[in-house]
């Protein structure tokens, strides 16, 4: 048997470079996946490769910056694939700027998608996971939140607040049956890196400095992720919680 055989899986921004591989990945190994984005053209392409593929998802249109958006997303998932046993925080998005050149108005979309949005998401799937004694947590943050990163000052205090909430959720439901643990990205190659190379002002230049400082030597891909992912939420890490780990090609090495 598959390692998520008839599980349900939600995982938002499953649009998205990192979090349409991992959705790809939670179906080839039995799921029903419920891919969330903010983007649904995005979350069906992802949807019906998977189902094309002889794999089980569906596509929902989710604002996690919205409750009412969440809460409606989650109601749909359960009807239509079952309770959830898996949810993946992955959306985010980001702004490549030196802090003092940011608006308190991209702080306050930095903080929505990149924290309020996971605590929407924990809000509206933790209740149902508690009542059944069960569930794994895996929350995506980033390297910049463990080391921080030049121009990405309100990006990783997000990412290192939701470590932060990772391990105390993690305590408040151990006693549950719940796990939930936090896999940090280095640089990997998706549209959000995009972003930052362009921000940067020369991209050419600043890849190659991220794959000079990077001990494997390459960017990351976003099929470089699904595997941490996957362990957190399996039965081989159910003596596993409240625990990061950093797939950044050991650009960070942290014990």
């Amino acid at each position: 048997m598959q390692r998520f055989q008839d599980q349900t899986v939600v995982v938002t921004g499953g649009g998205g470079g990192i979090g349409g591989a991992t959705c790809r990945r939670f179906a080839g190994e039995g799921a029903r996946v419920a891919v969330f984005d903010l983007n649904l053209d995005a979350a069906e392409t992802v949807a019906a490769a998977i189902r094309d593929a002889g794999g089980r998802a569906q596509a929902f249109r989710c604002d996690i910056t919205d409750r009412a958006s969440v809460d409606a997303a989650v109601a749909e998932t359960e009807k239509a694939l079952g309770p959830i046993d898996v949810l993946v925080n992955n959306a985010g998005w980001d702004v490549f700027k030196p802090f003092t050149k940011t608006e308190p108005a991209q702080w306050d979309k930095l903080i929505a998608i990149n924290l309020t949005g996971a605590l929407h998401m924990h809000h509206a799937v933790l209740p149902g996971m508690a009542a059944r004694k069960k569930g794994r947590i895996v929350n995506i943050a980033s390297d910049a939140a463990r080391v921080g990163s030049s121009g990405e000052a309100v990006y990783a205090a997000c990412k290192g607040g939701l470590v932060s909430f990772s391990k105390t959720i993690a305590r408040e439901h151990a006693r549950q049956g719940i796990t939930v643990n936090v896999v940090c990205p280095g640089p990997t190659d998706t549209a959000l890196f995009a972003d930052y190379k362009e921000g940067a002002g020369n991209p050419e230049k600043l890849v190659e400095a991220f794959t000079r400082s990077i001990p494997l030597g390459r960017i990351g891909q976003p099929g470089d992720l699904p595997g941490a992912v996957l362990f957190f939420a399996s039965e081989d890490a159910a003596f596993v919680t409240g625990q990061v780990l950093s797939v950044s090609g050991g650009l960070t090495m942290n014990g």
